[in-house]
C-alpha cells in the first residue's frame, strides 16, 4: 500500500476544519482483532480522557443546583448549545491522593499517597481496559499530551507503575497511523520483533530450569514472573501481526505541528483534532490527552487576548482580581474547545450510529482547587457514548464519592467484565445508557 501523500504546506487550520469531515473509512478486515479475547460489542465502544493538571477555578464551574434542571455556570456557558449531550459530577474525588500537584500522575490510577515515601503508582484506567478487552485495533490505546513534561507527566501508567511517555507531536502521531513504511523499514522492525521475542523464548527455558530447584514460596514467585513473560510474548505477536497488515489510507495531509507553547489551547484543539482522526480511521478505541499547565509559560487566550505570567503562577491567584480574570477566561476557552469536538463527533455518522453516541469523553483534573492544592471536589464533566446526559450529578457529603465508581462504569459501558477498579465501592446507578 502506497503511504499517503504528504503536503507540508497544508495549514494548521484547513486540517482542523476537515478533520472529522474528510476521513470515512468502513470498519476493514486490517481493523478486526488479532486476538479473539474479547467480546465483541455492536458497533466499537471508545473512550477519550482529557485532564488539565491544574484544574478550573471552582466556583465559576460547579452548578449551585444538582439535577436537570441546573443552570450552566460561566464556565460551562459555552457549552450551552450542547447540554444535553453531557453531564456534571461534584463531590468526587479519589481517596488519600493529596499532596497537590503530585496527585497529577495518579488521575487515571487512583494509587494512595503519592507523596509518602517509597510510594508507587498503579495501572492506570486505559491499560485496564487493555487488559480486559484486548488488543482491538493496531493501537490498544494512544496517550497524548499537550506542552508535557514527558519524562515526568503522564496519565498513563502500566500495571507495575511506569509512566508511558505521551506523545505531543501531531505530525508525528499521523505519521504513526498512516505512513506505511517502505519494505526494508518493516523488514527491520519485523526483525526487531522476532529478536525480543527470542530472546524472552531463551528466559523462559532458564527460568523454567531454575524453578526446579527452588521452594515452593519462590516457585509461586517465578510463575507470577512467567505469566508476565506470556503476556509480553502476546503483545510481541500482536504487534508482529499489525505490522503486516497495511495502515489505513487518508485524504487528509500531515498536519503542521505547534512547538510554541504559549498556544497551549491551539495545539490542544488540534489534538483533540488527532484524537477524532484516530477514532474515524479505528486505530485505537481508548486515547488519554494531558494538558499540562504546569510547564506553560505566560499563554495565549485567544486572537485578542495573552496572559500576564504562566500558568501555574495564576492558578495561585490569591484572589487577585486580574489572574482570577485571566484564569476564567482560559477555562471557559476550554469548554469552547470541548463544545466543538462535542459537535465534530456528533456530526460524524459511523454506519447508522452518531460517532458521539460511541464515544464516551470524560473531561476533568486531579485538582480540586489549585490556589489551595486541593485534591478533593474535581471538576468532572463526561460526555457522549449513547448515555443518559443533561444532569448534574451532586454528591455532597462528609467524604467525596470516589471518582473511580465512575470509572467503573465508564469500563462496564466499554465492555470490560469488572465490578472494580482503584478505589471504588461500587458503580454509578444514574449513569444509563438511553441507546
Amino acid at each position: 500500500m502506497h503511504a499517503p501523500h504528504i503536503a507540508k504546506s497544508f495549514s494548521r487550520r484547513r486540517f482542523l476544519q476537515s478533520a472529522g469531515v474528510t476521513l470515512g473509512l468502513p470498519l476493514l478486515e486490517c481493523m478486526t482483532p488479532v486476538f479473539g479475547g474479547a467480546a465483541q460489542v455492536k458497533g466499537p465502544r471508545r473512550m477519550l480522557i482529557i485532564s488539565n493538571n491544574l484544574g478550573f477555578l471552582p466556583k465559576p464551574f460547579f452548578p449551585e443546583t444538582a439535577g436537570r434542571d441546573y443552570e450552566l455556570t460561566q464556565t460551562l456557558a459555552p457549552l450551552a448549545d450542547v447540554k444535553s449531550e453531557f453531564s456534571i459530577f461534584s463531590g468526587m474525588s479519589h481517596p488519600d491522593v493529596n499532596g497537590g500537584h503530585s496527585a497529577e500522575n495518579c488521575f487515571l490510577t487512583a494509587a494512595r499517597g503519592p507523596t509518602k515515601s517509597g510510594f508507587r503508582n498503579q495501572i492506570s484506567l486505559d491499560q485496564f481496559a487493555v487488559e480486559k478487552l484486548g488488543q482491538l485495533t493496531r493501537f490498544p490505546t494512544l496517550n497524548l499530551g499537550v506542552n508535557i513534561d514527558k519524562a515526568n507527566r503522564s496519565l498513563s501508567w502500566t500495571r507495575d507503575g511506569v509512566l508511558l511517555p505521551a506523545e505531543d507531536s501531531a505530525p508525528a502521531l499521523f505519521r504513526r497511523m498512516f505512513v506505511q513504511g517502505d519494505p526494508e523499514a518493516v523488514k527491520r522492525q519485523l526483525n526487531a520483533l522476532d529478536e525480543r521475542g527470542s530472546i524472552l523464548d531463551t528466559l523462559m527455558d532458564h527460568t523454567k530450569k531454575l524453578s526446579r530447584s527452588l521452594g515452593s514460596d519462590d516457585r509461586s514467585r517465578i510463575d507470577q514472573y512467567l505469566t508476565s513473560v506470556r503476556e509480553v510474548e502476546e503483545r510481541l505477536l500482536t504487534a508482529r501481526e499489525w505490522e503486516l497488515k497495511p495502515k489505513p489510507v487518508t485524504k487528509l495531509p500531515e498536519p503542521a505541528d505547534i512547538q510554541d507553547k504559549k498556544l497551549i489551547f491551539e495545539k490542544l484543539d488540534l489534538m483533540l483534532a488527532m484524537a477524532q482522526l484516530a477514532f474515524e480511521s479505528d486505530s485505537t478505541r481508548i486515547i488519554t490527552l494531558m494538558v499540562d499547565a504546569f510547564a506553560t509559560p505566560a499563554f495565549k487566550i485567544d486572537d485578542h487576548e495573552s496572559t500576564t505570567e504562566g500558568y501555574h503562577g495564576l492558578s495561585h491567584h490569591g484572589q487577585a482580581p486580574q489572574k482570577v480574570k485571566q484564569l476564567e477566561d482560559a477555562d471557559r476557552q476550554q469548554m469552547v474547545l470541548l463544545r466543538k469536538l462535542i459537535q465534530n463527533l456528533a456530526a460524524k455518522r459511523e454506519d447508522d450510529t452518531r460517532l458521539l453516541d460511541r464515544t464516551m469523553v470524560l473531561f476533568g483534573s486531579n485538582m480540586g482547587d489549585a490556589n489551595k492544592h486541593d485534591n478533593s471536589n474535581l471538576p468532572i464533566l463526561l460526555a457522549g457514548g449513547g448515555l443518559k446526559h443533561g444532569q448534574h450529578h451532586a454528591f455532597k457529603g462528609d467524604h467525596d464519592k470516589p471518582l473511580c465508581n465512575l470509572f467503573v462504569s465508564m469500563l462496564q459501558h466499554l465492555g470490560a467484565e469488572t465490578d472494580a477498579f482503584g478505589s471504588s465501592t461500587g458503580t454509578l446507578a444514574d449513569l444509563k445508557q438511553s441507546i
